[in-house]
Order: C-alpha cells, then structure tokens, then sequence
C-alpha cells in the first residue's frame, strides 16, 4: 500500500492558546509537518464568523435585525447589509484582525522555534478566507456585487500586512476556499441556495478569483489552496459523491494562476472508502504537495488506512490531513487526531 508522505494541519486545532497548538503538534508531527499554524485561536475559533462584529463597525454598513443573534464566543450572528443611499466605494472597512492575529503569532512560533520547540525550515502557516466566504456567507441580494471589491480590499490589506511583517522564508499563506465549491455544486447551504452573484458563468468567475488570490501571494511565498464542503456541527453543507469537481476546480485554477501551488488540499468525507470517489484524482494536473483530508477523530488510524488504500491507485504520492480543520472536534480528541495524522503518514 502506498506510504502518504507528511501532513498538513489545515489550520484550526482545538486548543485554547496559539503556544499549546504549536508545541504540542510540533512534539507529536514536527518531521512529517512542513507548515505550523497557530491554531485559529480566540476570534477566529469559528472561522469567519467574527467577520461581522468587525466589518459591522463601518459607516455605511447596518447589522440585520434589532437584536443580536447570540453565537459562542460572544459573536452577534446577525448578517450585514449596505445602508441606503451609501456609497460602496466610499466605504472604509476597519483592520480584520487577520494580520494582527498572525504577527502575534508569528513572534510565539519564533521564539518556541529558538528554544528549539520547533523544528528549524518549518514554515509559519497562516490560513486566510477568501472574500467570497464572507460576502456569500453575510450579504445578501445586490450587496453583495457592490460589497465585494470593498472586502476584496481589505482582506489583501491583510495579507500585505502579514507580508511585510513576516519573512518570506518563513512564510506559508493558504486560502480556505468553502462557499466556492457551494456554489459549484449548487448547494443548499446551512438553509439556501449557494448562487454567484456576478453575469457569465458562475464556475469562470470562481477560477478567476480565485487564481487572483493565489497571483497575490508573492513567488517567494509557500502558497496553498484547502478546498472544502465546510464542518459546521461537523457535518458539510453538501456531500460529494465523488472527487471529480473538486479536481476539475483545481486543475482550472492552478491553469490561470500566474504562479505554481505549494500545496493542495482535498476532503475526503469518512463515508468514502470506495473507488468511485478517488477515480477522478488520475485526472488531477500535478501539484508540489497533495493532502488527502482522510483522517477522521470517528474511525482513526484504521479509517485512515482504509481511505489511503482506495486513493493510492489513483494519485502517485500524497500527504495526509482532516478534511477540514479540527478547531470544532470535541474538547478532548485533539491529541488522538494528531497522533493518527502520525501514524499513518511517514516523515519528509
């Protein structure tokens, strides 16, 4: 059976502080990790949706209903809109707190890596969405086409920050890319319909934003792309049947892209150990570093096994990883997800 070589932690790991992540996955992963994120701590616990309390804040822009809607980690849910008669142009969005975040970080993952915590050539990884999750995710109707280039903006203000603040040699950026594959499936998400909001075919425009971010990451820069069907509950907005739109949007945005992938991740939800699901991945352009998002806290190292002895016929070498991040697993079964990350995999 083929041997999957390193590991990638897709970005959210459920500990309560940025040092315990990165200590304890350096301890239990350090050789088979090439990248080492801080764990998406405190705000970004749940992902984007801290995003509202912050863009929230700008003039123009209005929080939808009159009360809260009361989300874990103090988060008002409630979703935004343009106020009217604003123009979008002129609206001024508020820092995001990604760059801060990942500054903050980034000093903690040096000094634990002089202390010799962790290892020396590991990279700083900082996981980034893309603006397409938050606009879909939060706007509605004809906001959303007007709101764009104001968040498109802004994110790219973040990773500028994050650029100039980090080294490049030490730097790994990706891309977390889950309402585009909504869209692409047409997909009931979370209650309604995931659509494109922009004319011409919706697939060209997802390429070419996408490529757009991947371009804006310098070439000195590791850059990658976690393509994802999302975990809220721990469950996906939509269950594939098969690899085969996730490999063709791949291979279309690595074709636009100016510059090459460092790495790629793919799920693999824990229902598929079949054929069927993996036969498209023989079809997939090839990439630096593949990842296999196969490691499940349900079946562990034996599941995993399973699942990398059905992909192996169909990709020559691959990595291992969850299918998304593990920030929401249960309090106490951080330690065995990684272990089994461990298990299966062999070292770079």
């Amino acid at each position: 059976m083929t041997q999957p070589q390193g590991a990638l932690l897709v970005g959210s790991v459920n500990y309560d502080d940025a040092e315990t992540t990165m200590r304890t996955a350096a301890e239990l992963l350090g050789d088979r990790l090439r990248r080492l994120p801080d764990g998406e701590v405190g705000k970004r616990f749940h992902w984007i949706m801290f995003q509202p309390d912050v863009i929230g804040r700008a003039d123009g822009i209005e929080r939808i209903g009159d009360e809260p809607i009361p989300f874990p980690g103090g988060i008002d849910a409630r979703g935004l809109r343009l106020a009217e008669g604003v123009d979008p142009a002129r609206i001024e969005l508020p820092p995001l707190g990604y760059a801060e975040a990942a500054l903050e970080s980034y000093a903690l993952f040096t000094r634990l890596r002089e202390e010799g915590a962790v290892a020396p050539g590991t990279r700083f990884q900082v996981s980034l969405p893309t603006p397409l999750a938050v606009i879909s995710s939060f706007f509605h109707g004809d906001d959303r086409a007007a709101i764009e280039p104001v968040y498109t903006a802004a994110i790219l203000r973040e990773l500028d920050e994050i650029l100039a603040g980090i080294p490049h040699h030490d730097l790994a950026v990706q891309w977390d890319v889950a309402s585009e594959m909504g869209i692409i499936e047409r997909a009931s998400g979370y209650g309604a319909v995931m659509e494109a909001w922009w004319p011409g075919d919706p697939f060209d425009g997802l390429v070419s934003r996408l490529a757009a971010l991947v371009d804006a990451v310098p070439a000195d820069v590791e850059v990658g792309v976690h393509l994802c069907y999302g975990d809220a509950g721990e469950k996906h907005f939509f269950e594939p049947s098969d690899a085969g739109n996730l490999v063709r949007y791949a291979n279309a945005v690595a074709a636009a892209s100016s510059r090459p992938l460092t790495w790629l991740h793919l799920p693999v939800p824990i229902a598929h150990d079949d054929a069927a699901y993996f036969a498209p991945l023989a079809q997939l352009e090839p990439v630096d570093e593949l990842y296999l998002g196969l490691v499940h806290r349900e079946d562990g190292e034996e599941g995993a096994r399973r699942r990398i002895a059905a992909a192996a016929p169909y990709v020559p070498a691959f990595g291992v990883a969850t299918e998304c991040g593990i920030g929401r697993a249960p309090a106490g079964s951080t330690e065995g997800i990684l272990r089994t990350h461990a298990a299966v995999a062999a070292a770079w």
